[in-house]
């Protein structure tokens, strides 16, 4: 079901952003964070530390500052971390399950921001032990929607009613006075 509260209950919300020694580049116009398990981001920002830190919070972002082909770059950006956090490969049909959900839900939030918000702005992935978070920026003043009824047979407006169906949850954010909004969604990680 779509909410539009900031983020769900238990969450820390957003990592901050630009803030000091927070990332550790990993690409052009991308950057990951370790944020240990249990910490909490103060006015310094996250702490930094290595791919994979053991109990900690992963988090990676990336930037679509003039690049084309959005979609592919995500898909791939997003494998890249799945591979770095150990969901790929996968050694079981339900972790490749999982992590093939991952990048179709990455497929249709970046596809979405393209279709109607003129394009995303930012891709940011969150990963702890127990699911992935997923977050599409954008300028978009529209609400993101899942088409009722849904009818299998007829084509388009099938993104939002994949979200819903394959995530735990999935909301908007929006900042007052910043124009656009961030379309988040939760997975859970594979057992």
């Amino acid at each position: 079901m779509s909410t539009t509260r900031p983020h769900p209950a238990g969450d820390r919300g957003p990592e901050p952003s630009g803030a000091p020694g927070g990332g550790v580049p990993t690409a052009s116009g991308s950057e990951e964070v370790a944020v240990p398990s249990g910490s909490s981001s103060g006015p310094a920002g996250p702490s930094s530390g290595p791919t994979g830190s053991p109990g900690g919070r992963q988090v990676r972002r990336l930037s679509f500052d003039d690049q084309s082909g959005v979609v592919p770059l995500a898909r791939d950006f997003t494998r890249q971390a799945l591979h770095a956090w150990g969901w790929l490969p996968a050694a079981t049909a339900d972790r490749r399950a999982a992590a093939e959900d991952v990048l179709l839900v990455v497929s249709e939030l970046v596809t979405n921001a393209c279709l109607h918000a003129e394009g995303p702005d930012q891709l940011g992935i969150v990963c702890d032990n127990k699911m992935i978070r997923l977050e599409v920026t954008d300028r978009g003043a529209g609400q993101p929607a899942p088409r009722t009824p849904h009818r299998s047979g007829r084509p388009g407006g099938h993104g939002m009613f994949i979200v819903q169906r394959l995530c735990l949850d999935w909301g908007v954010v929006r900042t007052p006075g910043i124009a656009g909004k961030t379309v988040w969604a939760e997975l859970g990680a594979p057992a």
